[in-house]
């Protein structure tokens, strides 16, 4: 039960990482769009809230894999707890950043006049989520890999 939970926390972690990653690889080709392609290529967009659900999904299994090994290596549960607030500050920057752009161009389908100071809030936020989410990640799978200790026979 414990290898599926270590495996299940991973891969839905690693799901929330994906989508940074591409907002981060392709920042530098984005970020100097002119005006019409940009709004153009944030319809792509369309429909990735859905990695919303995979974000309380990812900081579910932490927290359970954070209390399951709390008592037998707690320096994997602090990881996997640490992994879970990392996930969470990613969605403070989202609703700080993101989010209200998302709001004000009306999901990048209306161009206000102050556009360009949206796309690049937008963009650096998904920039930092990326790092965030990386991090993460690598805590998540710090705390599986640890070894748990060995059971003493009596």
């Amino acid at each position: 039960m414990l290898t599926a939970l270590k495996i299940s926390t991973l891969f839905l972690t690693m799901l929330t990482v994906a989508p940074g990653l591409a907002h981060l690889f392709e920042l530098p080709n984005k970020i100097t769009l002119p005006r019409d392609s940009y709004f153009i290529v944030q319809g792509i967009y369309a429909g990735w809230a859905l990695f919303g659900g995979v974000l309380g999904l990812a900081i579910l299994a932490n927290v359970i894999l954070a209390l399951r090994l709390r008592w037998q290596e707690r320096i994997a549960a602090t990881l996997a707890f640490c992994s879970a607030l990392f996930i969470g500050l990613s969605l403070v920057v989202f609703f700080t950043w993101t989010f209200p752009a998302n709001q004000e161009t009306e999901n990048w389908t209306v161009i206000p006049e102050n556009w360009e100071r949206l796309r690049v809030e937008w963009e650096y936020s998904h920039a930092v989520n990326a790092l965030i989410m990386f991090a993460a990640l690598v805590m998540t799978a710090s705390a599986i890999s640890r070894p748990l200790p060995r059971q003493r026979h009596k």
